[in-house]
Order: structure tokens, then C-alpha cells, then sequence
């Protein structure tokens, strides 16, 4: 596999991840609503910067495990692949919804900042991404693990910035079609789930192979 097909496969892989509605997506929806604009790309960016510490660990493990046990590899490989058809899996037998979040009292944005940066760092989905799924992607045959992990966390924050920036956005112009979208968010939640067991499958025969 070329690095451009690996890196395609990650973007299609974390799009689908980011795209499904979670904790950090009703996060920032919850500031946009709550404080407009201004707060929703604050509570943004916060969890773009918690996502960067995410890359960080992540490529920091992976280069470890690369150099000490390379025999571990294929394990986190299928580990990851599995763990990925999981949320697949669950996405297409659920029915997700985003209902009305309330008003919670205006905050600053840099406070909304500053709790979207804890936001993410908790986030239990963002951990078993970053160690599971990273593994598959980040390849001594495309060069220093380091300077595939820049790629990958610039595309990340990128990602996220078009999600959750658009959806700051929207939530801060139509809380009422938004909440009340409880059909168009379980389509898309299923929708997801199809894209994640396929890249899943594509890359664990890829990577094997």
C-alpha cells in the first residue's frame, strides 16, 4: 500500500469516527447553544488541542512498541480492527440521537476552551482510538514515525475543526432543527457504522498482507 492509500484510509477511518455524534460533539453543541458563535469555536479549538496531546502519546507508544517489540504489531493491528467493527457494529444496532441539551449559564470562551481541552482528554473513546488504531497506520516503510504522526494529528485537528467548527456554527443559528433532529442523526450514526466495519476490514487484509 502507497502512503497516499494509507493516509486516505485514515481520513476516511477518523471521519467516521469524529462525525458520529459523541461526547465532544455534545460538548461543543452545548456551548454553541448555550453562548453562540464565539463559545461553540472556543469549546472547538479546546478539543482540537486535547486531541493534539491524544497524537502526541499516541506516536510517542507507537514508536516505542515499533522499536522494542515489533512482533506486536500485527496483534495491535488485529486489536484495532476489531475494536473498529465493534463500534461499527454498534453504531448500525443503535439509534442515536441528539436531543435538547438544555441552557446551561453563559460562559467565557476561554473557559469553554479550557474545559473542551478536559473534555477530550477524557474522552475513553479518544484512548482506544489513539492505541488501537494508530498502530495500523503509522509505518516504518513510509518514513521517521514522528514525521507520520505530525501528518496525522494536523489532519486530525483539521477534521475536527470542520466537524465540530461547522457545527458550532449551525447550533449557534438553528438549536430547534437540530434538536428535534432525531431521524437525519440515527441515519447518520448507521451510515458510519457501515463506513467504519468496511475500512476496518480493508485495512486489517492490507496490513496482514
Amino acid at each position: 500500500m502507497a502512503y497516499g492509500e494509507n493516509l486516505w484510509l485514515f481520513f476516511v477511518l477518523l471521519f467516521g469516527i469524529i462525525i458520529v455524534p459523541g461526547m465532544d460533539m455534545v460538548f461543543v453543541l452545548a456551548n454553541s447553544l448555550a453562548g453562540g458563535r464565539r463559545q461553540g469555536l472556543a469549546a472547538t479549538a479546546g478539543i482540537m488541542a486535547g486531541g493534539l496531546c491524544h497524537g502526541l502519546y499516541a506516536a510517542l507508544g507507537v514508536g516505542l512498541v515499533l522499536r522494542l517489540v515489533p512482533g506486536l504489531f500485527n496483534l495491535l493491528l488485529l486489536a484495532g480492527a476489531g475494536y473498529i467493527v465493534w463500534i461499527g457494529w454498534s453504531l448500525l444496532r443503535s439509534s442515536l440521537v441528539l436531543g435538547a441539551l438544555g441552557s446551561p449559564p453563559p460562559r467565557s470562551p476561554w473557559i469553554s476552551f479550557r474545559q473542551g481541552i478536559v473534555t477530550s482528554l477524557l474522552n475513553p473513546k479518544a484512548y482506544l482510538f489513539m492505541l488501537a488504531v494508530y498502530p495500523q497506520f503509522l509505518k516504518p516503510e513510509f518514513g521517521p514515525i514522528w514525521a507520520q504522526a505530525v501528518v496525522m494529528a494536523a489532519l486530525t485537528a483539521v477534521t475536527q475543526f470542520a466537524v465540530y467548527g461547522g457545527l458550532a456554527l449551525a447550533g449557534s443559528r438553528g438549536r430547534d432543527w437540530l434538536a428535534a433532529g432525531s431521524a437525519r442523526t440515527a441515519s447518520l450514526g448507521r451510515g458510519a457504522g457501515i463506513v467504519l466495519i468496511a475500512v476496518a476490514v480493508v485495512t486489517a487484509w492490507r496490513g496482514l498482507s
